[in-house]
C-alpha cells in the first residue's frame, strides 16, 4: 500500500504514546430552561488542546464512540482566519517546536499540518467504536494528504467514499481561474465489513417516476421481471430461474435476452406463485412480457448518494446566515458548517442513542445537529465537542445554549431543542515531568486511571470500600487487583499486607459484597506498591505480580 511520507513524520507516528494524561475539570452544567421540549443530557463541551482532550477521554470513551466528524483547518495559507489555516497558531507552534525538535524550524506548512493531524488521527481511532464511522471535511489543499494518512491509519480496505459536497450555492464571478464550488468529506470505518450506511428518506425528485396507482390508491412503477442479461442471468447460469410463464391470451412466454439467447426470469416459480398479485402485462413489438410492480410505500428511503447538493444539505451563505442568526451577526467565522450537512452525516451513521465526538468543534455545528435530529424523531443522540480557542465558551458554548433554549424574535423566533451539557477544561497532568504521580490530583484519580491501564471494566471495579480491602481495585473470575497507596507514606508489599486482605469475603459474596456466586480463589494478584519485601520465588509461586507506584519516594 502507498505511503505518504513527509518532514517530522518520524517524531510524530507514536507520539500519542506520549501525550500526557490530564483530568478533565468539571466547570459547569447548563440545562434548558424549564418547558423547553426533553433532549439528551449526558453532553460535554470541552476547552483545551484536542489532542489532550482526546487522550483524557480514553478511560471513559474508548472504543465507544458511533460517529467522529472533524473540520480540521484546511490549511490553505490564509493567515486572517480564525482556525488559524497555516497552522501558525501559537499553542501548535510551541507542541511543534517541542515534539518534533529542531527539525521542525524548516518545516513547510504541509509538515506541520501533517504532524499536527497524525497523532490526534491515532487518538481519534482508538476512541471509534468497532462498528463506527469518521467524517473528515476539507478541500483541495489537504484531501490527498489526508486520504493517504487515513489509509495508512484506518486502513485502506475501510474506505467508503469521498463524498462531493456543493457548498457553494451561485458562481464566483470574480474568479479568475475557477469558480470552487465543492469541497470533501472523506469517510472511512473503523471495520468497514461490520458496519453499516444508514439509508436516507427519498425525495419528490426520486419518486417521480412511480407514476400509477392501483386500485387501493397505491403509488408504483413497473420493472421487467425478465433479469436485464448480464453474464450471470442466462439459463445456464441460473437453470432454476428458467421457465414458462402464462400470458393472458394463453401463450406460454420464457425469458429471453436481448440477443433472443434463453435468458432467466428475476424470481422463482414458487415467489411467481406467491406474489401474482403485483404482476402486470405488456404487450409490444415483442409480445408479451410480465412486470412486477414496486410499491412507494415499501421503497421510502434509499441509499445516501456520494455528491451532496446544497439544496439539500446547505451552502456556505446558509450556514453563515444560520449562525448570524444564533449569535447575532458574528463575523468570527467565515465558512461554517451548515447544520443540515451534520444532520445528513449523522443520519446515516449514528444509532438514536449513539455518541458523536467532533474535537473541531468550531462554532459547534454538531451539537446543533445533533439536538434537531433528537427534537425531530425523540432520540438520545450524545455530543462530545472539544475546541481549544477561547471562543469556546463564547461562542461554541452560547451556540449551544441558544439553540437548546430557543433564539430569535417574531416570524423568526426559533423553538428551543431542550438539553443540558457539562462544560469542562483540561486540567492537570496525572504524572509530572520526571515521571513521577502528580499526587495533587486525588486518589480517586489515580485510582480510576490505573484501573483503566489494567482493562479492568467498570463493573469488575472496587472502590474503597470493598469488603476484601480498601485497597483492592478490581476483581474478575482469575485475577485481583490491589493498588496499595497511601498519600503520606511508603506502602510495602509483604506478608502483614497479604494478611489484611479479607479472601474470604471474595470468595463468599464478591468483591463487593452482596450476594453474588461464590468465587475461586483468584489464580494472579497485582498489587500495585512503592516497595517489595517479598522475593521473586514467593511471588512466582504465589501468582503475584508486584508494580511499582511512580512517585518520587525519597521524600518520606
Amino acid at each position: 500500500m502507498p505511503t505518504l511520507h513527509w518532514v517530522g513524520k518520524d517524531k510524530v507516528v507514536n507520539h500519542h504514546h506520549e501525550v500526557p494524561f490530564r483530568l478533565l475539570d468539571k466547570q459547569y452544567t447548563f440545562t434548558a430552561n424549564e418547558g423547553t421540549p426533553a433532549n439528551s443530557t449526558a453532553n460535554r463541551i470541552i476547552h483545551g488542546d484536542n489532542l489532550e482532550a482526546l487522550k483524557s477521554l480514553l478511560p471513559e470513551f474508548e472504543g465507544k464512540v458511533n460517529c467522529i466528524y472533524i473540520d480540521p483547518p484546511y490549511n490553505t495559507g490564509n493567515e486572517g482566519w480564525v482556525y488559524n489555516d497555516a497552522v501558525n497558531d501559537p499553542k501548535i507552534k510551541k507542541w511543534l517546536g517541542q515534539v518534533v525538535g529542531k527539525e521542525g524550524e524548516d518545516l513547510s506548512r504541509h509538515d506541520k499540518w501533517l504532524c499536527m493531524m497524525y497523532p490526534r488521527l491515532k487518538l481519534l481511532h482508538r476512541l471509534l467504536a468497532h462498528q463506527g464511522i469518521i467524517f473528515v471535511s476539507l478541500d483541495d489543499n489537504e484531501c490527498a494528504n489526508m486520504k493517504l494518512m487515513l489509509d495508512e491509519i484506518f486502513g485502506q480496505q475501510n474506505f467508503f467514499t469521498n463524498i462531493i459536497w456543493e457548498k457553494n450555492d451561485s458562481p464566483k464571478m470574480d474568479s479568475t481561474d475557477f469558480s470552487i464550488k465543492h469541497d470533501y468529506v472523506l469517510c472511512y470505518a473503523k471495520s468497514k465489513i461490520d458496519c453499516k450506511i444508514l439509508p436516507i428518506n427519498s425525495t419528490d425528485e426520486d419518486t417521480a417516476h412511480y407514476n400509477k396507482v392501483d386500485s387501493k390508491g397505491r403509488r408504483y412503477y413497473l420493472k421487467p421481471l425478465r433479469a436485464m442479461g448480464g453474464q450471470g442471468e442466462t439459463r445456464e447460469a441460473r437453470p432454476n430461474l428458467y421457465y414458462a410463464i402464462e400470458a393472458p391470451d394463453g401463450s406460454e412466454i420464457f425469458p429471453k435476452r436481448k440477443d433472443g439467447t434463453d435468458g432467466a426470469w428475476r424470481w422463482s416459480r414458487e415467489k411467481l406463485q406467491s406474489e401474482l398479485d403485483r404482476i402486470e402485462w405488456s404487450n409490444g413489438k415483442g409480445g408479451w412480457s410480465p412486470n412486477y410492480k414496486i410499491f412507494l410505500e415499501e421503497t421510502s428511503t434509499r441509499p445516501p448518494e456520494s455528491i451532496w447538493y446544497h439544496s439539500e444539505v446547505g451552502s456556505n451563505r446558509t450556514s453563515k446566515a444560520e449562525i448570524n442568526d444564533i449569535l447575532i451577526q458574528t463575523n468570527i467565522f467565515n465558512t461554517p458548517k451548515p447544520s443540515r450537512l451534520i444532520e445528513r452525516v449523522l443520519s446515516i451513521s449514528l444509532p438514536t442513542d449513539g455518541i458523536v465526538l467532533d474535537s473541531f468543534a468550531g462554532s459547534g455545528t454538531t451539537a446543533h445537529a445533533v439536538l434537531k435530529l433528537n427534537a425531530q424523531d425523540g432520540g438520545n443522540r450524545r455530543f462530545i465537542l472539544c475546541e481549544m480557542m477561547e471562543y469556546a465558551e463564547t461562542i461554541t458554548a452560547e451556540r449551544v445554549r441558544r439553540v437548546m433554549n430557543g433564539y430569535g424574535e417574531g416570524t423568526k423566533a426559533v423553538a428551543g431543542t431542550g438539553g443540558a451539557f457539562d462544560y469542562y477544561t483540561v486540567g492537570a497532568a496525572l504524572f509530572k515531568e520526571d515521571k513521577n504521580l502528580n499526587e495533587d490530583v486525588g486518589a480517586d484519580a489515580i485510582r480510576h486511571y490505573v484501573a483503566y491501564t489494567e482493562s479492568i471494566p467498570p463493573a469488575q471495579q472496587c472502590g474503597t470500600d470493598s469488603l476484601v480491602s480498601r485497597y483492592a481495585l478490581g476483581a474478575s473470575d482469575t485475577a485481583l487487583w490491589l493498588f496499595y497507596y497511601e498519600r503520606d507514606r511508603v506502602t510495602t508489599l509483604n506478608l502483614d499486607f497479604l494478611a489484611s486482605l479479607n479472601i474470604k469475603a471474595l470468595l463468599e459474596g464478591g468483591a463487593k459484597g452482596g450476594t453474588k456466586p461464590k468465587r475461586k480463589r483468584p489464580e494472579h494478584f497485582i498489587v500495585y506498591a512503592d516497595k517489595c519485601a517479598l522475593d521473586k520465588d514467593f511471588l512466582t509461586q504465589h501468582g503475584i505480580t508486584f508494580k511499582r507506584i511512580p512517585r518520587d519516594i525519597t521524600r518520606f
